[in-house]
């Protein structure tokens, strides 16, 4: 896992002794093929390549910059620009364009991601498995690929995506039916809908492109129910905080596994809130269990429960995208997510 790297305890302890504990973040030492030389806060990331590293064929690059650029417009520039040979989170709106500059290559693999939308189960009336079905069933998951990801994604149905052993393919979606949501919501005790707060992601991510499009998108879905949707976008920081404190109603999250294991998609359900025991109970067996055929079987079960449960909406596997210059050698795209230089290099 990327945030589990080995960091030297000699250098902490030395800088604990100076009361300087944060510059094992600031100015770190690691054990990996470049050397950390200097960080311009909110700018550049400058290493070098370690010539004594103990794989020296990880190490082809003398020097290697982050050049740190969250506008995802910028980016694509420098790439056109010959600015810069690797950029991450590419958008699937701008890969018309880039596939253009003959100096480009894109890679693409299915997604080892998940965008969803969790509702509040603490949350009246999101209490209510009527409810969330109703929500569910009203969201045109199809529209949302189309004008979100530029058709790169798939329809998502189970709580793990497809390249996740334990993946569910027997799972189908309720076929989305308005009428049918709105005699839920009336069986439930809201024949003339409701108000709830849906939080939309302020952040760009490649799994994630446009959270904002997206929760306008399902705001117009619920409405046809009669579901008023009020949209919130908190500063990222203050989105994660207020959430697991049980702030929101309705939340758009993605998600990337760092471990490729199932647990991490069906353990990590805090943001709905939602508690069913005998989904928890196989939950617990899952993680007390080391053979993977029994495990499979157990996710299997924990998946047709939370089917009928809804805590949330998968929406959508998107495709991972990797803009590079054609003269990067050796790069491999990493479906985990981080961007690794291991072994990469460039041609003359």
């Amino acid at each position: 896992m990327p945030f589990a790297s080995i960091l030297s305890a000699e250098y902490a302890a030395q800088l604990l002794e100076r009361g300087k504990p944060s510059e094992i973040n600031q100015k770190p030492i690691g054990t990996g093929p470049f050397i950390f030389r200097k960080y311009d806060q909110d700018s550049i990331i400058y290493f070098d390549g370690h010539p004594a590293y103990w794989k020296p064929d990880d190490v082809r690059l003398s020097k290697l910059t982050f050049s740190i650029t969250p506008d995802a417009a910028v980016r694509v520039q420098k790439l056109i620009r010959n600015e810069c040979h690797v950029s991450a989170a590419v958008r699937p709106s701008d890969i018309a364009s880039l596939r253009k500059a003959p100096h480009l290559r894109i890679l693409s693999k299915q997604g080892f991601n998940m965008g969803f939308l969790a509702y509040n189960a603490i949350h009246k009336p999101l209490d209510d498995v009527r409810v969330r079905r109703a929500l569910d069933m009203a969201i045109d998951k199809r529209s949302i690929i189309n004008a979100v990801y530029q058709g790169h994604a798939q329809a998502a149905v189970a709580p793990l995506p497809p390249l996740q052993w334990g993946h569910d393919k027997s799972l189908k979606d309720t076929p989305r039916d308005l009428k049918q949501a709105r005699r839920l919501l009336a069986q439930a005790g809201y024949p003339n809908g409701f108000t709830i707060s849906l939080w939309a992601m302020p952040i760009q991510r490649p799994h994630m492109p446009n959270g904002r499009l997206m929760a306008e998108m399902i705001q117009m879905d619920w409405k046809k129910i009669g579901v008023q949707a009020k949209i919130l976008s908190p500063e990222w920081g203050e989105y994660l905080a207020r959430a697991r404190r049980g702030e929101h109603d309705a939340i758009m999250l993605s998600w990337v596994s760092n471990s490729s294991d199932p647990d991490e998609w069906l353990g990590t359900l805090q943001y709905s809130n939602w508690r069913n025991k005998a989904f928890d109970n196989l939950l617990q067996k899952s993680q007390q269990t080391i053979d993977t055929a029994k495990r499979t079987q157990l996710y299997l079960k924990m998946q047709k429960i939370f089917k009928q449960e809804q805590p949330f909406t998968p929406i959508v596997y998107a495709t991972s995208f990797q803009a590079i210059h054609k003269n990067v050698t050796g790069f491999k795209f990493n479906p985990l997510g981080p961007t690794i230089f291991s072994g990469v290099g460039l041609s003359e």
